[in-house]
């Protein structure tokens, strides 16, 4: 068995096959990784930027509240149990919205 293995020959080719490889894996992962994951932080930054005041949001930790005022470093937050202060970060969505999207039946 070994036998065969020495004799058969090595392969002569370029490094072009491998390169092409190379890089069809790399625009792989671009459009399947990193374009959908800024485009979702570009979405997430927008969001932070458009709070106002008297929305209804939820954080990520699940509270949900009403913002009661804006701050450069984040937001207080108006809750059941009282004024909270959070990160920009924290908040998750934004609750003042239609709950139903477009195209799911709504309760009835």
């Amino acid at each position: 068995m070994i036998t065969i293995f020495l004799q058969a020959t090595a392969p002569e080719g370029s490094m072009m096959p491998t390169m092409v490889m190379m890089g069809l894996m790399f625009v792989g992962f671009y459009f399947l990784m990193i374009r959908p994951q800024m485009k979702k932080s570009k979405q997430e930054k927008n969001f932070q930027a458009e709070l106002k005041v008297g929305s209804r949001v939820v954080t990520t930790s699940g509270m949900h509240g009403r913002i009661s005022q804006i701050m450069e470093d984040g937001v207080i937050i108006e809750t059941l149990s009282g004024k909270l202060k959070f990160e920009k970060a924290a908040i998750s969505r934004d609750f003042t919205q239609n709950r139903f999207p477009d195209n799911a039946p709504e309760a009835k």
